[in-house]
């Protein structure tokens, strides 16, 4: 009788990891839609990609939307929470509008960042129209990151260093629109001068927002230096 030898050097299986699939899947098709737009994202290239079958595609994902839907809750939606409302909360003992001025002028203006523009944004001009579920969770998002922005004046106006005839939740959704206003101009353009300058103009426009006695104080600092 034959014994078949074992051979030290094979390794055993992997185990499958679900949760690994579905994080390399979601990440794939992130780039996808981030490149392509969500109508034009092919699933085939997401599939080559993360070398993952069709069917395990559809086991963690049961359609396109799905996906879509996914890839806006836990990948979209951290853009603006990380960059905007995490640090805003972790500063309460800052001057808001210095944090709020240090959060703009570090958004990135590489070519490949004004090539491919905001995602939340390319998103909402793509699909708030044709998707209502695509619509609501991208609103939500904007939300969220008014209200964190809006928090932070709010906080400030009680410290004394925010102008107290200022409505927090107005000048949010405009500081939002200024910003997302220059992305768009900017990523149409392929400059990172005009993006630049949005950052001059908007860093400018949230120094006018300081209580008055701050300005003040803002002004004979900089004459100091």
């Amino acid at each position: 009788m034959l014994v078949a030898r074992k051979n030290p050097k094979r390794r055993a299986p992997r185990p499958r990891n679900p949760e690994r699939t579905r994080q390399r899947l979601l990440q794939a098709a992130f780039r996808e839609v981030y490149r392509h737009g969500f109508q034009s994202a092919g699933i085939d290239t997401i599939l080559a990609a993360t070398n993952v079958t069709k069917g395990a595609l559809y086991y963690h994902f049961e359609s396109k939307e799905a996906l879509g839907y996914a890839i806006i809750e836990e990948i979209v939606a951290k853009f603006p929470r990380e960059r905007w409302v995490l640090p805003l909360e972790r500063s309460k003992d800052r001057d808001p509008i210095d944090a709020l001025i240090g959060i703009v002028q570090s958004i990135p203006s590489r070519p490949r960042d004004l090539k491919a523009g905001c995602p939340l944004v390319n998103l909402a001009q793509e699909m708030s129209q044709l998707d209502e579920q695509f619509r609501k969770r991208l609103e939500r998002i904007f939300q969220a990151w008014q209200e964190g922005i809006a928090m932070a004046l709010r906080r400030g106006q009680s410290q004394g260093t925010v102008r107290r005839d200022l409505v927090p939740e107005e000048t949010a959704s405009f500081l939002i629109a200024m910003v997302e206003g220059y992305e768009v101009l900017a990523k149409n353009a392929q400059d990172a001068k005009l993006w630049n300058m949005g950052i001059e103009n908007i860093v400018g426009w949230l120094s006018s927002l300081r209580a008055a006695g701050r300005r003040k104080r803002g002004r004979l600092h900089r004459c100091l230096m």
